[in-house]
């Protein structure tokens, strides 16, 4: 794959930029305080470009969190095609992610990190498109699946055993243990909650 052009990287550190310098100010003022031309005026774009690189105002904090919108799908294909079954390759990723302190887990105390789940999680706005976010991703993985309705009652099993253990990952960190404190019990509750899932979804063991 070829590396990306001047034009294409100059775009990746706009988009970049305006979305650090919206979130900077939401944290500090509040999301429903600052408006999307305040946050163009300080990234010194015009409203209009802004518009182009982020269609809604949401956008400016929700891309951070759209890449891990078609993983668990990406993570079954892939297994798939090496002829493993779905369960036990998702059971790995999560485990895998625990080990990075990857804050879709839950598990990760870094400040900024934090800072960000707050506004995330305190602002209606926000929590709204986070749901349309888990929608979709839940649709992507039932496709994956194999979209019949097996597959979709299994999405949506598999995706809400994920978001708890998360929220009780992030619990903890939030009540104020540490990352190293809290990740042994949190391999131990994926590895019980996967255990669960593979005997009550056979088919996708």
């Amino acid at each position: 794959m070829s590396e990306p052009g001047l034009r294409e990287r100059k775009k990746r550190r706009t988009f970049q930029n305006v979305s650090d310098t919206a979130v900077r100010l939401f944290v500090e003022r509040g999301f429903d305080a600052v408006s999307v031309a305040e946050v163009a005026a300080a990234a010194e774009i015009s409203k209009p470009t802004l518009f182009r690189y982020f269609p809604a105002k949401e956008d400016l904090v929700l891309h951070r969190i759209a890449d891990h919108e078609r993983e668990a799908a990406d993570v079954v294909t892939a297994a798939r095609a090496e002829g493993v079954a779905p369960l036990p390759a998702l059971r790995r990723r999560f485990l895998d992610l625990l080990a990075a302190a990857d804050p879709v887990t839950g598990l990760n105390d870094d400040p900024e990190v934090r800072v960000f789940h707050t506004l995330l999680y305190g602002t209606p706005a926000l929590v709204a498109g986070l749901h349309a976010h888990v929608e979709r991703s839940e649709a992507a993985l039932a496709d994956a699946l194999g979209g019949d309705l097996d597959a979709r009652l299994a999405a949506g099993q598999i995706v809400a055993v994920r978001r708890v253990l998360a929220e009780e990952n992030w619990r903890r960190i939030e009540a104020g243990e540490r990352v190293a404190a809290v990740r042994p019990d949190a391999v131990a509750a994926t590895e019980r909650a996967f255990t669960g899932l593979e005997a009550g979804l056979p088919h996708f063991a």
